[in-house]
């Protein structure tokens, strides 16, 4: 078997912060204990399928600049087979425990949809065959309903029956190797679930069809006894002009709206987050508040540039705040922190994926200690604690109680007078938080 990282000799190892080797982690330490568990469980870092392998460093404005070994044979079954191999020998150089995948990242389509399900089953036994071999998991697979024509109008929400069927077959597939390769989840990923113009889109009958299709695969997830946790990811725009999952609240109304709130819960992606006009941690806190934290997606955008650039994290005070939040959260349960990232379309070299997805790995470390001193301190928590202690007692325990109606609370301000406001804080919440970075 061919080596296709042979820059890479021995698996990546940690070497601490004074380390200059560069092919080494100087802060992630996966045995290295925090909070009761180590730093792997913690983290769960997986690896994309996508773009570490089958992305090739194409942009809007032309096509890809990267040469890989594992793409050179002709025919499509034996690069999915080499790229297959590829992807076991990073995951294990690298040392993580999980991966990720789309259908038809890890196997071509095929002329016709019997052809591309076998092509999907030959592919995943080898998959399997890896798995058992190395000990790297799956943490989640999914389907691609976006990049065929077929799906230029959607999937589930598309004006056509018969793609709907064709997406419903799809997913079916890629739920069963999902569960053959024992998955811990499976990411619904609207990709053109969304409309261009609203002068041809019937958006009722489309969100109706969503929630219809969903419902429908939990029932096939039960029929076939997958116990992975289901996943929404929410992306606001970009290819479509606005996408039904835009945001984690707008997903978690549309979970409500039809009975599917207990059976999905969130795939957070950074550079979605910044897409929607949000930060990454408010759609963190957002999840969190409302139990439907499931997974994320590690990443971040460049906040000049108006797409999803999936570069890889490295801003330390936003792992911080991210780690901060999952684990007050209670950590993760079964998603992870999956590396939804691509090199740059510049970094050509097959070494440049093992320095991203390293600093990567450091940064979110980092973070992680970061956050549990945080945590330790409680001196972000007893402020919040402290601010809204006026709900605990007296008039604010009454409100949410129920106790007091419009004409009392009147009655109580015209009593008392003019309310005491109290300050934020925030530049002093600045500066304790730089103290943890």
């Amino acid at each position: 078997m061919p080596e296709y990282f042979p820059e890479v000799g021995a698996p990546i190892t940690y070497e601490g912060p004074k380390s200059q080797k560069a092919l080494a982690f100087k802060h992630y330490n996966p045995r290295k204990k925090i909070l009761g568990k180590t730093m792997a469980e913690h983290l769960r870092f997986a690896v994309c399928y996508w773009h570490t392998f089958k992305g090739a460093g194409g942009d809007p404005f032309g096509p890809g600049t990267m040469l890989r070994k594992y793409n050179e044979p002709a025919n499509p079954m034996a690069q999915a087979e080499a790229t297959m191999h590829a992807a076991f020998e990073f995951f294990t150089k690298l040392g993580v425990g999980f991966w990720c995948f789309h259908d038809h990242d890890i196997a071509p389509e095929g002329a016709t949809l019997a052809e591309s399900h076998r092509n999907i089953e030959s592919i995943a036994a080898l998959a399997k065959k890896l798995q058992r071999q190395t000990g790297v998991k799956l943490l989640w697979g999914t389907s691609n309903l976006f990049a065929h024509r077929r799906f230029m109008a959607g999937a589930a929400t598309n004006p056509s029956p018969e793609i709907y069927a064709y997406a419903a077959s799809k997913v079916k597939k890629a739920l069963e190797v999902s569960k053959e390769l024992g998955g811990a989840g499976y990411v619904f990923w609207g990709g053109r679930e969304g409309y261009d113009t609203l002068l041809n889109t019937n958006m009722k009958r489309e969100l109706d069809h969503l929630g219809r299709f969903l419902a429908q695969a939990v029932d096939y997830k039960e029929k076939i006894g997958f116990k992975g946790q289901f996943y929404i990811e929410p992306k606001p725009k970009e290819p479509t002009k606005h996408q039904y999952d835009f945001d984690a609240a707008s997903c978690h109304a549309f979970l409500q709206k039809y009975g599917l709130v207990d059976q999905f819960k969130l795939n957070v992606e950074a550079n979605h987050a910044t897409l929607a006009g949000h930060t990454f941690i408010h759609e963190l806190e957002y999840a969190a508040a409302n139990g439907i934290l499931g997974s994320v997606d590690a990443n971040r955008g460049d906040l000049l540039l108006g797409w999803d650039t999936d570069q890889f994290p490295t801003d330390i005070r936003e792992c911080t705040l991210a780690m901060y939040v999952i684990l007050r959260a209670g950590g993760f349960k079964t998603g992870g922190l999956n590396f939804d990232a691509k090199v740059r379309r510049q970094s050509v070299d097959p070494v440049d994926l093992f320095h991203a997805h390293i600093g990567a790995m450091d940064a979110f470390a980092r973070g992680l200690e970061n956050a549990a001193r945080l945590l330790a301190s409680r001196k972000l928590e007893n402020f919040i604690q402290k601010r809204y202690a006026g709900w605990d007692t007296g008039l604010g325990a009454q409100i949410e109680a129920g106790k007091l109606d419009f004409e009392a609370l009147e009655a109580y301000t015209i009593k008392h007078g003019e309310p005491k406001v109290q300050s934020g804080r925030q530049e002093m919440l600045e500066n304790i938080l730089n103290e943890y970075l």
